[in-house]
């Protein structure tokens, strides 16, 4: 049985964290903590989601504090570096400064051209070098078409895959069939009315991008995993290192993790909601929770509290509804 909503909200902390840079057109990462039995659990939909989709990301901060998770097989995960929408200069220090092997690229960023990707991109090869691995990120921001241009001038990079290349899954299977660089999803997965049954998916996807609040929590994200057999990339929802530990969960759990998780995401935080920050060390990650301090914590004031309060008792009457994801 899932816990009172007045359970949840006993002792929930909020958390206002600010970015090094601007990251999903934001500077500030703000949620809440949930603290249940077995632990931490965090609730930090990004602001344009409604109820129905933040429900997901209450019931894994219900998972992560009042169930707990399946048994780790490894107690360490490989992880990528994340380079934003940046200059050159600045992405050569990310490269440089993060110590992994692996980095994913942020690409067709709005206001910014393909000549501004490949000038990135090129400094995040040379800064790697030639046995590093790239994988460029578009959220789904080109055309079949404009896909197919920009990878033909990004394939010199030698790209280990793109991710979401574009919004409609019809569109990524078109392209999956004229290019040569693996196609990943993520949108097009974590979106979908029922992640278990998405028309297409397989057409248009060679690998699978997991991430744990969007999709319900760890058991349902490697439900999931299990429902489509292909490989699969954890990824973070730009968490502290509360939610960082739930992705760390499930890629402790996945039978075989062939490619780094996207889970390198606490360097892009200023501060953190724990002293025991969940950061990579030379592009890895041992797997264990982290426990919010009130030192590291970044308040969240009174007003917004009450706010977010609001957004969780929303969420909760969404997945407590009949017929809820």
């Amino acid at each position: 049985m899932l816990p009172s909503v007045d359970e949840i909200l006993d002792g929930a902390l909020g958390f206002a964290v600010p970015l090094t840079m601007t990251f999903r057109r934001t500077r500030v990462r703000k949620g809440l903590l949930l603290r249940g039995p077995v632990g931490w659990g965090e609730f930090a939909p990004f602001p344009e989601y409604g109820a129905d989709e933040s429900a997901r990301w209450l019931a894994a901060a219900i998972e992560a504090a009042w169930i707990g998770w399946p048994d780790a097989v490894r107690d360490e995960v490989p992880v990528n570096a994340i380079v934003p929408a940046v200059g050159a200069g600045e992405a050569r220090r990310l490269v440089h400064a993060s110590g992994c092997a692996t980095v994913k690229v942020k690409v067709a960023e709005p206001g910014q051209s393909l000549d501004d990707d490949v000038a990135r991109v090129a400094a995040v090869r040379e800064a790697l070098g030639p046995d590093g691995s790239i994988r460029v990120d578009a959220n789904g921001a080109w055309t079949s078409g404009e896909a197919a241009t920009a990878l033909d001038a990004l394939g010199q990079f030698d790209l280990e895959y793109v991710e979401q290349p574009c919004a409609a899954l019809v569109e990524c299977a078109a392209l999956r069939r004229v290019i040569d660089v693996r196609v990943a999803i993520d949108e097009g997965l974590r979106k979908a009315g029922d992640p278990h049954r998405v028309i297409g998916l397989l057409e248009a996807a060679d690998i699978l991008i997991l991430k744990t609040p969007p999709l319900g929590g760890v058991c349902p994200a490697l439900a999931i995993a299990q429902t489509y057999g292909l490989p699969c990339v954890v990824s973070s929802a730009l968490d502290t290192s509360v939610g960082l530990a739930a992705g760390l969960a499930l890629a402790a759990s996945l039978p075989e993790i062939p490619y780094a998780c996207g889970l390198g995401s606490g360097r892009l935080l200023v501060d953190d909601v724990s002293s025991d920050r969940l950061l990579p060390e030379n592009g890895r990650l041992r797997v264990r929770r982290a426990t919010p301090d009130t030192q590291a914590a970044v308040a969240m004031p009174r007003e917004e509290m009450a706010a977010w309060r609001q957004r969780l008792t929303a969420a909760y009457a969404s997945l407590t509804e009949p017929g809820a994801t």
